[in-house]
């Protein structure tokens, strides 16, 4: 059985680090690329790309590798944390994302798109296509993405709300397959211990939170932060007056929005509206 190599001497980033070792491990075998697909059952090109860090693969993928290589969740651990490398993120979202990991509640408000942590891999490829992504960026954001959505369906996730605008809804995806799939996984997280699904209809009217989304995370301490972002930058504020004011306003939002019990049948509602694939 090959023995987990050290560290030290290796990349510290993780995507290079999970790519180096799936180099390594290949060529001390002696395979070339097109056998270890041959007798994994695998594109071969597929590992080529792993091996060059445009992609870092599904799960099934690198257990079949831990399999092969003898190396018993060690390119599991290694995937897991290039999948979670906040690296692979925009320098403004790192403070952030440090301090959502520590959130013991997150209050949340979308004005058009739907938070990455609610987004279906086919909602999020488009979203990401549509802001200019290309592969194999597009693919590699998509997968983080992806990643980033264990904070809510791990162990011990913290309380969430969050309250949609009607706008988000209405939005649909080109492809009606991949709109039923994110309405669904919609669905269903409303209905999970902890989290809180809500529709802010048009009917509403205007309120303090129409030009940008919302995040609140309110800290172990005790403390809140605010993050809001709209479709060309993003900004945290900590300082205590400016959340409260933004806080005030979500609350004025919620108290506007559909009860979480109306807003599951609103979401029942749209799914009814999207066409059916004439192949069931």
């Amino acid at each position: 059985m090959p023995t987990r190599r050290a560290v030290t001497g290796r990349s510290r980033e993780p995507r290079a680090r999970f790519a180096e070792e799936l180099r390594l491990l290949r060529t001390a075998r002696g395979d070339s690329l097109r056998q270890l697909g041959e007798r994994l059952g695998w594109d071969w090109s597929l590992f080529g790309k792993m091996e060059k860090g445009e992609t870092i693969g599904g799960p099934e993928v690198v257990q079949a590798l831990d399999q092969h290589y003898g190396t018993p969740g060690l390119l599991l651990a290694l995937w897991e944390l290039a999948v979670s490398d906040q690296s692979q993120f925009k320098e403004r979202y790192r403070r952030y994302m440090a301090l959502e990991a520590e959130a013991v509640s997150l209050w949340h408000f979308a004005v058009s798109v739907l938070p990455g942590l609610l987004q279906t891999p086919g909602y999020a490829r488009e979203v990401l296509a549509a802001g200019g992504l290309k592969e194999p960026e597009l693919t590699q954001q998509v997968e983080a993405r992806m990643g980033r959505r264990e904070l809510l369906e791990g162990q011990s996730p913290p309380q969430f709300r969050t309250i949609l605008s009607e706008a988000v809804l209405r939005t649909t995806l080109r492809d009606p397959g991949q709109w039923r799939q994110q309405l669904e996984y919609l669905r269903d997280t409303g209905e999970r211990d902890g989290m809180t699904v809500q529709v802010s209809r048009f009917s509403a009217g205007l309120h303090g939170l129409t030009n940008a989304d919302v995040m609140f995370l309110r800290l172990a301490e005790g403390r809140t932060v605010a993050y809001t972002e709209n479709g060309y930058r993003g900004e945290l504020i900590e300082e205590s007056g400016p959340v409260e004011r933004l806080q005030r306003a979500y609350d004025s939002v919620r108290d506007l929005a559909l009860s979480p019990a109306e807003s599951r049948k609103f979401i029942l509602r749209l799914l009814e509206e999207v066409p059916c694939d004439p192949s069931t």
